[in-house]
């Protein structure tokens, strides 16, 4: 394969409780990695129809923040018409129309560039998928 274009899958265990998982560390190891000095594009993808990816800031309770709005927006109860799984996972189906479940940002000199506070992080209200996986992309 060719150096413009690299991708890794990780694995990312997210257990049976909704959560936002930070993946900054990762999309940044994974740059000094493949993009050392180099410009480009860094797409993350969660191939799954349950989850989505965010640029939240984290540790100061946006992330609590996040899942609470989310609680509100797509209640867990039987009001979904897509039904298996836990109460209220159909919920969970409808999560990536309003998380994407893809982000791309911009690389400069093998750096993620993000602003100040931002994270990118795993967005997983799914309680029936402990594990998932995450591509990371680079395109310079």
């Amino acid at each position: 394969m060719s150096d413009a274009f690299t991708t890794r899958v990780i694995e990312v265990p997210t257990g049976s409780s909704e959560a936002v998982h930070d993946l900054t560390r990762a999309c940044v190891q994974f740059l000094r990695e493949v993009a050392p000095g180099r410009d480009g594009l860094l797409n993350v993808f969660v191939p799954h129809a349950t989850a989505g990816v965010a640029v939240i800031e984290t540790g100061a309770g946006s992330d609590d923040d996040l899942l609470s709005t989310l609680h509100t927006l797509l209640p867990a109860d039987d009001r979904w018409q897509h039904r298996h799984g836990s109460p209220g996972h159909g919920r969970d189906h409808v999560l990536p129309a309003i998380v994407p479940p893809h982000a791309t940002f911009p690389v400069v000199a093998g750096r993620l560039e993000l602003g100040t506070w931002q994270s990118v992080c795993l967005v997983d209200t799914n309680r029936d998928n402990p594990d998932r996986q995450v591509r990371l992309s680079f395109l310079g």
